[in-house]
């Protein structure tokens, strides 16, 4: 592990601009020093690959991959794999810096990573993809690991992909490591719990909120923004538990049904349809007047800064659950507090995906498989501690969810620094 006794000199290049901002509300309330401010402010390591792919036309792309790992001093680096036209590394550092700090939160023993290849899979074949992701491997082969940085599915990729990333790592190294990525199918070593596991885990936190608020399920009118894998898993999950979900939206605008809507069919319709446009026995709203809608739970599980100062106070639920990787601009947080309204912040309320791939890697690497009744008690105990944990200092300071998440985080990322000498 690198071990790093002298300050940081700080190119403003390098900075995680995103974590100079987290960290502006609450480092005085923390005594950061300088170098802890430092340590926490930019990335331990950044690659940048460009690597050649011949695609089916034959001619040859070169094409541009990113790294980043953020911190590692609780564990190997975890983080998704995107491919994005618009990748830029800045804002992989940004996401790079959240899952260290997820992991944290939760208290499972990973670092934060993230990256991903400069591509728009849309004007690729699946061939050419495969051999985009085989490249990109072996650019970066030598920096990821089971006990280095172990990547999971991200925006526009799945489990096929990792099958991908998982053979080639292989091939190049001569033996079975079915370890150093997550997301996999089943057979070869991934979870059936791991496509849902981020809506389940935030179901948990939900449930463990509802009953510090004393609030009845079998009342509660449930609001989903964002019908994607999370959003719609959220969905479906609530209904079978028996919630009252009114409204659900995708890109293109929501549906809503005040008596409550049938979410099995929705997704049928969505299968079959390609949207939720034409669903029978709902009316159409558009995703700014669904986030205002009266309702006891909002769960914005779609794009980021979609809450913000000029919809805060306009908010009528009494829960947000923040499913989307930061869905609430730290200025609507803090209306939404002093309103009374509980925000359970991302860092919290998704961070069931990276604990069940936390469960994933434990299985490869004892050779073991899970049933999965064990893989849900687990996500259930990691998840609910975190919430308790998180919960119990708010109510100790006063302050948002968010906030005492991120003490939480920061205090332990800064524990194993110092044990490391770092600090």
């Amino acid at each position: 592990m690198a071990k790093n006794h002298e300050r940081i000199h700080i190119d403003e290049k390098n900075l995680c601009s995103l974590c100079v901002t987290e960290l502006e509300s609450i480092y005085e309330e923390l005594e950061l020093t300088e170098a802890e401010l430092d340590i926490l402010s930019v990335p331990r390591q950044v690659f940048t690959v460009h690597f050649p792919v011949r695609l089916s036309s034959g001619t040859t792309k070169m094409f541009v991959g990113h790294r980043v790992q953020f911190n590692d001093s609780r564990g190997p680096s975890k983080g998704g794999i995107r491919f994005h036209p618009n990748l830029k590394v800045d804002h992989v550092s940004d996401l790079a810096f959240l899952m260290a700090l997820k992991c944290a939160v939760i208290n499972i023993p990973f670092g934060g990573a993230k990256g991903g290849v400069v591509v728009n899979p849309k004007e690729l074949t699946r061939g050419e993809l495969e051999l985009v992701t085989r490249a990109y491997v072996r650019a970066i082969a030598d920096f990821i690991g089971p006990f280095k940085d172990i990547p999971a599915p991200d925006v526009y990729t799945d489990e096929k992909v990792m099958v991908w990333i998982l053979d080639e790592y292989e091939q190049l190294k001569g033996e079975h490591v079915p370890a150093m990525v997550t997301g996999k199918p089943v057979e070869l070593g991934g979870i059936k719990a791991r496509k849902y596991s981020t809506s389940l885990g935030g179901v948990f936190i939900l449930e463990s909120a509802m009953g510090k608020m004393g609030m009845d399920k079998s009342r509660a009118r449930v609001v989903v923004q964002g019908f994607g894998n999370v959003g719609e898993n959220a969905a479906r999950i609530l209904h079978e538990m028996g919630y009252t979900v009114i409204a659900v939206s995708d890109s293109r605008g929501g549906i809503i049904n005040g008596d409550g809507l049938n979410i099995h069919s929705v997704i049928t319709h969505k299968r079959k349809k390609g949207g939720l446009e034409g669903f029978e026995g709902a009316e159409r709203i558009s995703n700014d007047d669904l986030l205002l809608l009266d309702c006891d739970v909002l769960i914005p599980a779609a794009l980021s800064d979609q809450i913000d100062r000029n919809n805060a106070n306009h908010i009528k639920a009494k829960i947000v659950l923040e499913l989307a990787n930061a869905p609430t601009t730290s200025e609507a947080n803090n209306m939404l507090f002093d309103r009374s309204i509980m925000l359970i912040p991302d860092v919290l309320a998704n961070a069931g995906g990276v604990a069940g791939s936390y469960f994933e890697w434990i299985q490869n690497l004892s050779n073991d498989y899970w049933e999965q009744d064990k893989v849900l008690d687990r996500l259930r105990k990691v998840m609910i501690k975190a919430f308790d944990d998180i919960y119990s200092l708010c109510e100790e300071e006063k302050c948002t969810m968010k906030k005492a998440a991120y003490k939480i985080g920061i205090k332990r990322l800064l524990m194993a620094e110092k044990l490391r000498g770092n600090i």
